[in-house]
């Protein structure tokens, strides 16, 4: 397995500097939940159900110990975000969940990776310094090339009834999952601001923006003209009009025997989604 760690990455430095930040007394941002309009919930909750099979892949623990997002690379291979701090971007084999890669990156409690323009595209829900950013950053080193302010980012959900103690990273909130959409675009799921950005990625400046379909939005994967998009706290996904973000459908996971859904793709029509709490690669059929 090749490993890739620049020395200005180190896993040492960036702990130390987590450590630091997060001593820091708390810089209050603001902390609602994002309004989801009243008929947003209606069409959700009567979106058809559109029958899916979750299959368990295979499980990366305890190499990969949080899998928080994946993309597949122009090769077929799969790239798979590891949450744990700092994180790291490991390349995976699809066909039986082999670690052949790991790349050293500056990006903290990372939740959307994508790639586009020659570069990885990832969203530091956290940071150390600063307001939650999005990175550009190259595959072969895990340098940041540019970083961008997220926008949209707050303090939501379970955040808004935490008191932040020494020791603990930033309430605030930023990017969730994260997919390009080509001539320079992607698009991005902020779950404090209730939308999903399209963004121009070499300015991070946002294009266009539709209504998200529930607070806690995750993984994304774009089918033509539609959206998917992860309803974490729900245990579904929904596909969304692009044009407008109207939900046309939902798949429905069973909550309590099902591995819980994070980060999405789509590969030749076929959803793939990781779970963060246990490590599960799965894909829908």
């Amino acid at each position: 397995m090749q490993n890739i760690t620049p020395a200005r990455y180190s896993r040492r430095a960036v702990t130390a500097g987590l450590a630091a930040a997060c001593a820091l007394p708390a810089t209050p941002a603001f902390a609602a939940d994002p309004v989801i309009p009243a008929a947003t919930i209606a069409a959700r909750r009567n979106a058809p159900v559109i029958a899916r099979k979750v299959n368990r892949l295979f499980n990366l623990r305890p190499q990969v110990m949080e899998p928080n997002d994946l993309q597949f690379s122009p090769d077929g291979k799969l790239w798979v975000l590891d949450q744990k701090d700092p994180n790291k971007v490991f390349t995976i084999d699809p066909a039986n969940g082999a670690v052949l890669a790991d790349v050293q990156t500056e990006c903290i409690h990372g939740s959307g990776i994508t790639y586009g323009d020659g570069a990885w595209f990832l969203t530091s829900t956290k940071v150390l310094v600063g307001k939650p950013s999005t990175l550009k950053v190259d595959p072969r080193t895990g340098a940041t090339l540019k970083k961008w302010e997220t926008p949209g980012w707050g303090i939501y959900g379970a955040y808004t009834r935490r008191v932040r103690k020494p020791g603990d990273l930033p309430l605030e909130s930023g990017g969730h999952g994260l997919k390009w959409a080509g001539k320079d675009k992607y698009w991005m799921a902020v779950p404090a601001s209730g939308k999903l950005f399209l963004m121009n990625a070499e300015e991070g400046t946002v294009a266009h923006s539709i209504q998200a379909p529930t607070i806690r939005t995750h993984g994304i994967a774009l089918d033509g003209d539609h959206i998917w998009c992860v309803g974490s706290d729900e245990a579904e996904i929904y596909k969304l009009r692009m044009s407008d973000g109207g939900i046309v459908g939902r798949i429905v996971l069973d909550r309590q025997n099902d591995p819980s859904v994070h980060g999405l793709d789509i590969k030749d029509g076929v959803l793939w989604y990781c779970d963060a709490n246990k490590g599960w690669v799965c894909n829908l059929t």
